[in-house]
């Protein structure tokens, strides 16, 4: 396993964010630190990457449900409403060029789904902005990533956040051929195995030892 070379972070979901944090904690020895919330509903933790011990802007998305949120019907972004433990949700990468990579997927046959703005509103009141693809109501399917394109704003992957080191990243799915072709389409270069279901992987290692995310 490897790890893809446009990856830009995973995304680890769960019905609570406190309880998805503290569960992290406990199994890697690593705290996340609060990242802030979303116009979706959504509030977030974050915890940085390194891969081969080296920073990178990579980073580990943790995704649950704003407890101060406005909104009172269920959260539905990646299928947290679905949920009743941690798992990996889904992916992004960073293409150097997102507008090229929509076209030419959608030459070969896939719909990323449009480019739409999103932002975050840190703990101090700074509000991040980037633009990203596809709807993320309801489960997606996690072998296939969504492309971000953080325009001028850092990537948090490089900023003052605790870490882990990323030692893998693997997808399984019934139609591994098909998936790869995408993947392809979209200039990812995730190994893909043959499964009933379709289900993300991550290796991960912090100060406890190495960790299987699924």
């Amino acid at each position: 396993m490897s790890v893809p070379a446009i990856l830009d972070h995973l995304v680890l979901a769960g019905p609570s964010l406190a309880e998805l944090t503290s569960w992290f904690t406990e199994a890697t020895g690593v705290a996340p630190v609060p990242g802030g919330t979303h116009p979706t509903g959504t509030a977030n933790a974050l915890v940085a990457f390194t891969v081969a011990g080296r920073r990178g802007p990579h980073y580990l998305e943790l995704i649950g449900p704003d407890p101060d949120r406005s909104t009172t019907g269920p959260v539905t972004t990646f299928g947290i409403d679905e949920r009743d433990a941690p798992g990996l949700a889904t992916f992004a990468v960073h293409p150097q060029d997102i507008e090229e990579t929509v076209a030419r997927a959608a030459r070969g046959g896939h719909d990323t789904g449009a480019i739409r703005p999103l932002s975050r509103t840190k703990p101090d009141g700074e509000v991040l902005s980037w633009r990203l693809t596809r709807v993320l109501e309801g489960r997606p399917d996690p072998v296939l990533p969504f492309l971000i394109d953080w325009g001028a704003t850092p990537n948090p992957g490089l900023g003052d956040l605790p870490t882990v080191d990323l030692v893998a990243v693997r997808g399984r799915h019934p139609d591994p051929a098909r998936v790869r072709q995408v993947l392809d389409l979209l200039g990812v270069d995730l190994a893909v195995d043959a499964a009933e279901e379709p289900a993300l992987t991550a290796v991960i290692r912090g100060a406890d030892g190495d960790v299987e995310l699924n």
